[in-house]
């Protein structure tokens, strides 16, 4: 007998530059170990021909993506927000880190299933628990005729479509790091660090907790100029292997792993490695030609062991905090030091994102982070698992 497959309500979204698969965190089985062999499913993972067709998935990291959200169980906050980076070959979800990009979609599914109030038209302040890393993040959503606005005129680079702007506050991005990491922005307490990698060799870098814990190292460095497409670094096994063997022994600096294996098998996600350089010009994936006088810097970031179409948005919030401190490789690169806003190169364009900072007793403190993005549903009703994967009674 061929039992029939189990359907969970579920919306599909776009939020910034990535897509993810979004469940009311009710939608889903309490057990974290059949809610995650749910997930999988649902996604198609793991393949081993990494393309996901028997999923939702989109076969990269920036389209392998869940997110969880229920009403948030703290006073200042409205709704809880859990995300998930699907590895595509792997039976592995890693929930260490944030995905900012997606963040924008967390207030516009909030609202439109009802977890919090919202005024017919204006803007929403929808106060957001990340609980993955343990931050609070303010998002500012549209809204029109009782609903949110998807459509719009703000322009994203690395999005094809304009749509509304939802502004987004990543309050205290520094503060208290990742869940079962390092504390404080530098991990180190330097801003700047030397780390002799195996292999490698001593490799100069910075380690920031900021949005996600992330690490910065030059472009000269890797062999790089700043300015790479994806084609120009994805079919680099080699260069691929080297990234991988700084993030991983950087990790364990930071904390957040015990050893090197460790942070490649069970922490793919973060931290994330980006490299950063003078602006320089280049032709960004659209074809449209970036002059590197509208730049402070170009930056480009890896993202499950691949360069990153565009710029996360933990990522770009990273930049953000590392360019306002005095010492880290990001500041040491900035054609001018940044007055609150840094605007960087990216391999599909460019994104300006805000950053406030103080000192305090002789220490740097940023205060909060700034940067729009846009959200849009795609499709919503229902994703079906086949009935062997989840119990029919949960």
């Amino acid at each position: 007998m061929v039992l029939a497959q189990i359907k969970i309500p579920a919306v599909y979204m776009r939020g910034g530059t990535s897509k993810g698969v979004f469940f009311c965190k009710d939608w889903l089985p309490e057990d974290p170990a059949v809610r995650d062999r749910v997930l999988l499913r649902v996604m198609g993972s793991p393949d081993p021909y990494g393309q996901q067709i028997d999923g939702m998935g989109g076969a990269s990291s920036s389209t392998s993506k869940v997110v969880l959200v229920s009403r948030s169980v703290r006073a200042d906050c409205d709704v809880d927000y859990l995300f998930g980076q699907v590895a595509i070959d792997k039976e592995m979800i890693d929930w260490s880190g944030n995905c900012g990009n997606l963040t924008a979609a967390v207030g516009p599914f909030a609202i439109a299933q009802g977890l919090l109030d919202a005024p017919r038209d204006g803007i929403v302040v929808v106060r957001i628990w990340q609980a993955n890393i343990h931050a609070k993040i303010v998002a500012h959503v549209p809204m029109q005729d009782g609903a949110v606005m998807e459509e719009g005129d703000f322009e994203l680079d690395g999005v094809t479509f304009p749509a509304a702007e939802i502004k987004i506050e990543f309050l205290d991005p520094s503060g208290d790091g990742d869940e079962d990491g390092a504390g404080g922005m530098f991990p180190s307490g330097s801003p700047l660090d030397v780390l002799d990698v195996p292999g490698v060799g001593p490799v100069e870098l910075t380690m920031i907790n900021a949005g996600n814990p992330a690490i910065f190292v030059d472009a000269a460095t890797l062999g790089l100029a700043g300015n790479e497409l994806q084609r120009d670094v994805n079919g680099n096994p080699e260069l691929l292997r080297k990234v991988e063997t700084i993030r991983a022994h950087a990790a364990v600096r930071m904390g957040l792993a015990k050893t090197a294996e460790e942070a490649s098998q069970l922490r793919p996600h973060t931290p994330k490695l980006a490299f950063v350089a003078k602006p320089s010009a280049y032709v960004a994936s659209n074809g449209k030609h970036i002059d590197p006088a509208t730049l402070d810097i170009n930056a480009r970031i890896f993202s499950m062991g691949k360069l990153h179409h565009a710029m996360t948005g933990t990522g770009a919030i990273a930049i953000a905090v590392a360019a306002a401190v005095p010492g880290t490789i990001v500041n040491r690169l900035m054609t001018q030091q940044a007055d609150g806003k840094v605007r960087f190169g990216h391999p599909s364009g460019s994104l300006a994102v805000g950053a406030e900072a103080e000192q305090r007793d002789g220490a740097w403190v940023v205060t909060k982070a700034v940067m729009s993005r846009s959200a849009r549903r795609l499709m919503e009703g229902a994703v079906l698992v086949p009935s062997a994967v989840c119990p029919a009674d949960f």
